[in-house]
């Protein structure tokens, strides 16, 4: 389709049918003044943005904390990307930078130094809303009205370019009309092709970008494999899933066709979703020889988003392996076991790879008498790179003002640096109590009982009343039993099939003391963040899928 204008002196509109694809990046479009009919404004950060007042581009007010979160990890992204290539990047509302680590810093100011006495270039600056050259390249692959591209172009510093690109002729359009309105043309193109035909085309080394943004209506499997080979050295992978139902054990075969793993329904199905997610990621980057390192990846709502960086790298590849894992999960109450798909063994500089010894189960479940169901394969390393998250942190602590949703990202980000690293999946302590049919014992009581007895413990920020913990079941059971004989229930009601009668005829070997500890109560609780946002308005889920046009 060819780019043509309607010109009336000074005023021009872009016909709706008409796709702005063929635009080269030297091309801008001429300002626009006023609205086509049925227009409206959306302003979202620093962001304007046209929408039709039909549904024929989609857009859902409530992903704003998903925007706002991803303009700063992409910003903070960006910051150390560009320190390394001489670049320092201003951010508006930054008293001071926020330093990457003292060696960074006094490097800077030695290349400063050099530039004054040595005659070298200094190190040069980047501001939001500015073309910088030796910036990074982003790729939103499915942008519809490109309010999160426009948003990148205004509020990131340090880009080249950014690419907003969407299949559909309207929203492409919609896209070249907004970059237009926001006067961002000259870092913003629009681009109508086919999402995973486009990342195919850019796998050579020198045609990688930087960043890629994948945010589907539901599932992002079919893009996944493009993504990874798209993606450069290092560079940052965002991927939203919002088939919820699909990762949280709904239809596990389907699960399976898409991301390679099965899903069960248990508590920590939430978390679980992260980790098939990031499974995927894992294995569809090993058949390149690339692999992943998680950075953030958070459960919200009723979609997760993950931010990964992608390495090339054969030796780290096999590694791979022993970072998967089975979920054994007991039927009965809950307990859960995980077994690793491999094993590495180091000694010395030598490093071994062999098969994983297993089950770590037997036939049935040694605490209740059921059956067990297995899941998986699903990621059992880190979710989060705790450094870079508390970067992103103190970014937006430092700087309320830059972002609608400020308050609620510093609680979740907060809660994302208590969490226990090593320690995959969680407990609830209203299901513990519900499978004994006893009253549920406060948390900080629940979770001193454990510090008491000598374990770590942490919150979750995919749920509320989430428990992480590297106790085994045999001693969350004990403190069950022990907190049952003072608040006692009518065992003879107990069918003797139950787990309940199971669980509660064994004597506990732990004698578990309730006194609550300082240290329960972590510092998120303590200052009353806004750690789990009420919902913003009724019927609030997922909306309607947009016509494609």
């Amino acid at each position: 389709a060819k780019y043509t204008l309607t010109v009336h002196r000074k005023r021009c509109a872009l016909r709706p049918s008409i796709c702005p694809a063929a635009l080269t990046p030297d091309q801008e479009m001429p300002p626009t003044t006023g609205l086509l009919p049925g227009e409206t404004v959306v302003r979202e950060g620093k962001a304007a943005i046209l929408f039709p007042s039909a549904n024929e581009v989609f857009y859902n007010p409530v992903q704003e904390f998903n925007r706002d979160l991803t303009c700063a990890v992409v910003t903070e992204f960006a910051r150390e990307q560009m320190a390394r290539r001489g670049v320092k990047v201003v951010v508006p509302g930054e008293k001071e930078r926020v330093v990457v680590n003292l060696a960074d810093e006094k490097k800077e100011e030695t290349e400063m130094q050099t530039g004054e006495e040595g005659g070298e270039e200094p190190v040069v600056t980047a501001s939001v809303g500015e073309r910088c050259k030796n910036g990074l390249r982003v790729l939103e692959g499915l942008a519809a009205s490109g309010l999160r591209s426009v948003r990148f172009a205004l509020e990131v510093p340090g880009l080249r370019s950014v690419t907003a690109n969407d299949f559909s002729a309207k929203a492409a359009a919609l896209i070249a009309r907004n970059a237009q309105h926001n006067g961002v043309t000259h870092l913003l193109q629009a681009s109508q092709r086919d999402a995973s035909m486009l990342m195919y085309e850019m796998r050579g080394k020198k045609d990688r970008y930087d960043v890629i943004d994948l945010d589907p209506y539901g599932s992002p499997a079919p893009f996944l494999d493009a993504a990874v080979q798209a993606v450069g050295e290092g560079g940052l992978l965002c991927v939203t899933c919002t088939d919820m139902a699909v990762m949280a054990g709904n239809s596990g075969e389907t699960c399976y066709s898409k991301y390679g793993s099965v899903s069960i329904k248990a508590k920590y199905c939430h978390e679980m979703a992260l980790r098939i997610i990031l499974h995927s990621l894992d294995q569809r980057a090993g058949v390149y020889q690339r692999y992943i390192h998680p950075l953030l990846c958070v459960s919200v709502d009723f979609y997760i988003r993950v931010f990964v960086r992608v390495h090339t790298g054969q030796a780290m590849v096999k590694n791979s392996a022993s970072k998967q894992a089975l979920v054994y999960n007991c039927v009965g109450c809950g307990s859960f076991h995980l077994q690793r798909l491999g094993k590495r063994t180091t000694q010395g500089n030598h490093v071994k790879y062999s098969a994983a010894t297993g089950p770590p189960v037997g036939a049935e479940c040694e605490h209740c008498g059921h059956r067990h169901q297995l899941g998986g394969p699903i990621w059992g390393e880190a979710l989060h790179d705790v450094s870079f998250v508390q970067k992103v942190l103190s970014a937006v602590s430092g700087n309320p003002s830059r972002f609608g949703t400020a308050r609620r990202i510093e609680g979740m980000l907060s809660m994302v640096t208590e969490e226990l690293e090593d320690v995959p999946l969680y407990y609830t302590v209203d299901n513990l109590s519900s499978t004994v049919h006893c009253s549920t014992p406060p948390l900080l009581q629940f979770r001193s009982a454990l510090l008491h007895a000598g374990h770590r413990v942490s919150l979750s920020h995919a749920c509320k009343n989430a428990l992480k913990t590297d106790a085994p079941p045999r001693v969350l059971w004990d403190v069950m039993r022990c907190w049952e004989k003072s608040n006692p229930v009518k065992r003879d009601r107990l069918s003797e099939s139950s787990p309940a009668h199971h669980i509660l005829n064994t004597e506990p070997i732990l004698q578990a003391c309730f006194d609550v500890r300082e240290d329960a109560n972590p510092q998120s609780r303590r200052r009353h963040l806004t750690r789990f946002q009420e919902n913003p308005e009724p019927f609030w889920g997922p909306k309607a899928r947009a016509n494609a046009g």
